[in-house]
């Protein structure tokens, strides 16, 4: 923290610290709202670190779960309340349960997918035991644990016992939101099973079970009379009864709408920044939430000091919604924007000859997505769809003139309409008289009109009946809400699993486009674009998130500002890339890898290197899982994973393809530096909120998680802070003589950041572009923040080849301007980039007169 605090942080940015599973390494799998984590040394930990934040006058955001709750562990007393008593659980309406399947083997139930075989033969094998736990009875399977509903305990108590037996087979049946009920019930189940606390009883019970475990049909006759149904794993694609977290079994959705549930999820925190312990919160994946500004309008109602973020994950040229009480998006928007002005258009061309040359594929970006995201409902995501059918079915059953339309058609009109929707979601709110907002219009009109360019064998009229269903065009029954929220629901975690987790791993086309938020199909930002932009978020965002980097990017700020260069090179890049196919041909076996998996790779090395092999190759599985084209994470191609990693692990130590990659990479990393100082100035400066991601305040050339999540060397950092503010004025000279320690962005981070936290009145000032004229203006961004601060930087830097010559000049605005980063000093007027630039890449001009 001390260090953080001479950086110029204002903040301290934490990842979620409620009570997460035990073991959990980024705290994002939440078994209680109510409580601190104890990995983390809980409530006395907590208390000491809230303290040196005020002794260090630091301040503290928090990422927030609102949308789903980690299941896999018996310390979500919500959850294991449920699966003991369904729905007579005072817990039943907390989570996203469909309790009235059309599958009537379902009803009333959980599907659990947790066995790794078929139940009976989990069960015949002697797989599933069961256990006793003080007073309370639990089905094990390996290392998982399931409680068993009372009042089924009858079955396998020992005879001494059947008094009690009865009394729990007896408890009072509740119905669904009776919570007075519920309790009543847990109240009595509670005083009669502590009779089991009694040791001879608990003997007795022991010895009974062990009878019952060893008898596969008596196992099998309790297990079906519990409210959850075990089976194996891969079911939960097709058939699954709770909604989930994109497809993570084990991350229930929480119905944080309902009052009650947005109480015990949210109380801890709200408390904190009405205490003033949190001043912020970023609130994680919104898009799943029911209705995302009820909940955001609820939560600004009970902590109105917060300052809130939504992990909001925008599509191109769509806009935050206007009446969302918060300060705005976590950046990614920014970081697209940003990224897109080190993108030369002029290299579109040669780089889509070269990808499509070395892999064969030919489709564009837009079909990529549509097929991927078609492939995510039909292998990963089909329990969803199902479940959106089964509304659908029955507000087709109440309109004569939908009735003949079959399941199959319904079926097809909501995966096509979904494979075709631009953005992750629409916010309609069925439940309101609020009408669709004109962009959610426009979006569903034009999905429609796309659906119908791609199908029209599909019948015209039951597409139009459901875009008009969904923009509550028409009759709103139970079902009709119930469809509309739930396809809002489903089709933001389509995107992101068919888009950010598939066809970002497809279309590798120029790999540093394939960031969340981006569009790789689209190859480049106008300075004039970005200006009109900054200008846009100055006037209604200015408090908003600006990312670079973040937990969850595909790779580094400073990997894609390498990358980008190849914007510029598509000719040598396409060159090199061909020579080390040759070259590592031998390397390669019948069983893989494919060619876009090698193109893939070849990027990352020129973008990450030097990177060992055991890192490549984890990244390598992990990508060609994500593709899922020659192997996936739900079917593992063992022989292709394994011919992978002997073709990473093979070239990688042959001395003639390093030396010849090392030679590729070596003039791309000072140009690739600049980039990163450039990008990361952007970020500091432009208006908004800078986010600053653990450790890249030196070069990081990190990967996907979980690269980008290794430890942090604070102690290192330390050190190189101290240095650099005992060189004063020169630190300048750090671009040419330290550039390898990382001084140089730690130079541009900290002088920025303590500008901000010495004159905070410029960065919550207006944005105005600053005139570049000559031969080399395309090659400068440019901007004034307020009265009190200019930014310069450099773009396409290889096409400067090192020189700005004479006649391109910054038109500075009226004033004396001082270089935060050389200490040279500037009148208003025309000023030579030659002049601005001459000794350090970037340059942030303060106003001292």
């Amino acid at each position: 923290m001390p260090y953080l605090a001479r950086l110029g942080v204002s903040h301290l940015y934490c990842s979620p610290y409620l009570q997460a599973r035990p073991g959990s390494r980024h705290g994002y799998d939440v078994v209680d709202h109510r409580s601190l984590n104890e990995d983390l040394g809980g409530e006395a930990a907590h208390a000491r670190f809230c303290s040196a934040l005020k002794e260090q006058g630091l301040g503290q955001v928090l990422d927030h779960v609102p949308n789903h709750m980690a299941i896999n562990d018996r310390r979500n007393r919500w959850w294991w309340d449920v699966l003991e008593n369904g729905h007579s659980s005072r817990y039943a309406s907390y989570f996203d349960v469909f309790w009235d399947p059309p599958e009537r083997k379902l009803r009333g139930l959980i599907l659990l997918p947790v066995l790794g075989d078929h139940y009976a033969r989990a069960l015949e094998s002697g797989q599933l035991q069961l256990v006793r736990r003080g007073w309370r009875l639990n089905v094990a399977y390996l290392e998982q644990e399931f409680p068993l509903d009372p009042q089924t305990y009858a079955l396998v108590l020992p005879e001494p016992l059947t008094g009690l037996g009865a009394e729990l087979a007896a408890l009072p049946e509740v119905t669904p939101g009776d919570q007075d009920g519920a309790r009543h019930r847990h109240r009595l189940a509670t005083a009669l099973l502590r009779q089991l606390e009694q040791p001879d009883l608990a003997l007795l019970v022991d010895q009974r079970l062990v009878q019952v475990n060893a008898d596969a049909e008596a196992v099998d006759a309790l297990l079906c009379r519990q409210h959850y149904r075990l089976a194996r794993w891969q079911v939960a694609a097709h058939e699954l009864s709770y909604r989930r977290f994109f497809d993570v079994s084990e991350l229930a959705a929480m119905r944080v709408e309902d009052p009650e549930v947005f109480e015990q999820t949210h109380r801890l925190v709200i408390d904190w920044i009405n205490a003033g312990v949190l001043d912020g919160l970023r609130i994680d994946h919104p898009d799943g939430l029911r209705d995302p500004k009820g909940y955001f309008q609820k939560l600004s109602a009970q902590a109105p000091s917060a300052w809130v973020v939504a992990e909001k994950i925008l599509g191109t040229s769509e806009q935050l919604p206007e009446d969302w009480p918060v300060a705005g998006t976590t950046g990614y928007d920014f970081l697209n924007l940003a990224l897109g002005l080190f993108i030369d258009p002029h290299g579109e061309t040669g780089l889509s000859d070269a990808f499509q040359e070395f892999t064969g594929l030919s489709e564009p970006y837009a079909e990529v997505v549509y097929n991927r995201k078609r492939q995510v409902l039909e292998q990963l995501l089909g329990s969803d769809l199902n479940r959106l059918l089964v509304h659908f079915e029955r507000v087709r059953e109440t309109d004569r003139r939908y009735r003949d339309y079959t399941s199959h058609e319904l079926r097809a009109c909501l995966t096509e309409l979904i494979a075709c929707l631009p953005v992750y979601r629409t916010y309609v709110r069925p439940g309101t008289a609020e009408p669709p907002s004109p962009a959610d219009r426009a979006v569903i009109e034009a999905a429609v009109g796309a659906v119908r360019r791609r199908r029209p064998e599909l019948a015209p009229e039951l597409l139009g009946f459901l875009g008009r269903l969904i923009l509550k065009e028409e009759p709103l029954s139970e079902d009709a809400v119930e469809l509309i929220a739930r396809f809002q629901q489903t089709s933001s975690p389509v995107t992101a699993k068919g888009v950010e987790d598939t066809s970002f791993y497809v279309y590798n086309r120029l790999i540093g486009l394939n960031e969340v938020g981006g569009d790789p199909g689209r190859f480049g930002v106008s300075p004039a674009a970005f200006h009109a932009a900054c200008v846009h978020r100055a006037e209604r965002w200015p408090a908003a998130m600006l990312s670079t980097s973040t937990h969850d990017t595909k790779r580094s700020e400073d990997v894609r500002a390498r990358l980008a260069l190849l914007s510029e090179l598509p000719l040598p890049w396409s060159a090199a890339a061909a020579r080390w196919s040759e070259l590592n041909e031998r390397q390669r076996s019948p069983d893989g890898p494919d060619r876009s998996a090698e193109y893939l790779l070849y990027q990352t090395l020129v973008g990450a290197w030097p990177l060992g092999p055991d890192r490549a190759v984890e990244y390598m599985i992990k990508a060609a899982r994500e593709a899922k084209a020659e192997t996936s994470w739900i079917q593992n191609n063992h022989a292709y994973e394994a011919a992978l990693e002997r073709f990473v692990r093979g070239i990688l130590a042959d001395q003639k393809f390093v030396t010849d990659l090392t030679g590729f990479v070596q003039p791309l990393i000072a140009p690739g530096r600049v980039n990163s100082l450039a990008q990361k100035l952007l970020c500091l400066t432009a208006p908004g909120v800078p986010d600053c991601y653990q450790g890249c305040e030196l070069w990081d050339l990190s990967l996907v998680d979980p690269d980008n999540r290794r430890p942090v060397d604070f102690t290192r950092r330390a050190r190189l802070l101290a240095e650099l503010d005992a060189m004063g004025d020169g630190a300048a000279g750090v671009w040419s003589e330290g550039q390898d320690s990382g001084l140089p962005k730690l130079l541009v981070v900290t002088r920025a950041l303590r500008l901000r936290e010495r004159r905070p009145e410029i960065f919550t000032a207006g944005y105005e572009p600053v005139t570049v004229a000559g031969p080399q203006a395309d090659h400068v961004i440019a901007f004034k923040r307020g009265e009190g601060a200019v930014t310069v930087v450099p773009r396409l830097v290889c096409g400067l080849a090192g020189e700005w010559g004479a006649a391109t000049a910054a038109d500075l605005p009226e004033g004396r301007w001082r270089n935060l980063f050389s200490a040279a000093e500037h009148g208003g007027g025309p000023v030579a980039l030659a002049e601005l630039l001459g000794r350090f890449p970037v340059a942030l001009l303060e106003r001292i007169g």
